[in-house]
């Protein structure tokens, strides 16, 4: 990092809906509920608070019970930055405050990676958002449209986020391109998620149903790093679990 990590908060969206996986963030992985193994790997961060914010009570009683800090959030929030932004605003976070937000479905993210993402964002005031990427590997991961793939600038910031493959590969026979899978982290300032509330969604939004996109669309920057590739992976589907509890085991994230 350039500089000493700054003070920053972690918030944590963990909607109850799911279309693909209803109810997932209650779901135990390795016995233990999907959302308190996220707050639990936030924990191990260095961040100054860590906020769950949900819209549904059965959560908030569960994390009530581990006492952690939790908040009721609309059930309308189409996307998780959207509920970020009405914790930052109820709780009245001054401007600069950086956030970053932790899916509640995402058990196995690195700890580190949370400061690494609120470090790079503070040392970059042009950057609205902030935002982690993993070197592509496998042409399955490349053609699989719930692994999201980004293509950088040569400063470092996003210049598409997408569903498909990309960059495509015109000739059939051409080895895997160089391409980047995006790691759904991000860090804002509080300032910015003001201004997203007011920036209607967009068609490639709703298209690609990447609410990032809404961002770049509307003229926002989002610095990109890239960090080595893990076989962290957030839980989309049922069959999700078993990889991400094997994960866990075999990591010292929680040993």
């Amino acid at each position: 990092m350039n500089s000493p990590l700054p003070n920053y908060r972690v918030v944590i969206p963990a909607r109850y809906a799911s279309s693909r996986f209803p109810a997932k963030v209650l779901h135990p992985i390795d016995g233990v509920p999907m959302v308190i193994r996220v707050a639990n790997r936030a924990q191990q961060s260095g961040a100054s608070s860590i906020v769950i914010a949900t819209d549904h009570a059965d959560i908030k009683a569960l994390c009530l019970e581990h006492k952690l800090d939790v908040q009721m959030t609309s059930v309308d929030h189409p996307s998780g930055t959207d509920r970020i932004r009405e914790v930052a605003l109820q709780r009245e976070w001054v401007d600069d405050t950086i956030i970053v937000g932790l899916q509640g479905d995402e058990p196995a993210t690195p700890p580190q990676h949370l400061d690494l993402l609120a470090a790079n964002l503070a040392d970059r005031p042009d950057a609205n958002m902030a935002t982690l990427c993993t070197r592509l590997l496998s042409r399955e991961d490349y053609l699989n449209p719930d692994r999201v793939k980004v293509v950088l600038d040569n400063n470092g910031y996003a210049m598409y986020f997408s569903r498909s493959p990309i960059p495509a590969i015109r000739d059939s026979d051409t080895d895997l391109p160089l391409s980047y899978l995006h790691v759904g982290l991000y860090a804002y300032r509080c300032d910015y998620l003001k201004i997203y509330g007011n920036l209607q969604a967009t068609t490639l939004e709703q298209t690609e149903q990447l609410e990032q996109l809404r961002v770049l669309y509307n003229g926002g920057k989002i610095h990109v790093s890239e960090v080595e590739p893990t076989d962290a992976v957030g839980v989309d589907r049922l069959e999700d679990v078993a990889r991400v509890e094997q994960f866990i085991r075999s990591s010292d994230g929680d040993h």
